[in-house]
């Protein structure tokens, strides 16, 4: 597949599964772990899987919940996607918690603790 068009699906992927996630989505963990952030999508060359990268506000615990029930609403979320792509086959998707605003809090108080 072209990387461009690798691109702008994963870049529609993002879009859609953020919507679903905010909208859409009624378990309670989900929202129990704050503001839910899809930060960015890692769909495969040949476009059957993706990795879903989602941060939370809430804490690690309510974060590690989120991530379980997301994995446990992954088929309604695939056939949302699908249908609102108008894609023949969604990707199977993934979600792993980012943890990447949390690296760069703890690279942030050590720089700052460093004279």
């Amino acid at each position: 597949m072209s990387e461009g068009r690798q691109a702008r699906l994963a870049a529609a992927l993002r879009v859609e599964i953020s919507d679903l996630v905010a909208r859409e989505v009624k378990d309670p963990r989900v929202h129990a772990a704050g503001l839910v952030t899809v930060t960015r999508v890692d769909l495969s060359p040949d476009l059957r899987s993706a990795r879903a990268f989602v941060s939370f506000t809430g804490g690690e615990a309510a974060g590690a919940a989120a991530v379980k029930a997301l994995g446990g609403a992954v088929g309604f979320i695939r056939g949302e996607v699908a249908r609102r792509l108008s894609l023949r086959r969604a990707p199977e998707l993934r979600f792993i918690h980012d943890r990447t605003a949390e690296h760069v809090a703890k690279i942030d108080a050590l720089l700052k603790d460093e004279p």
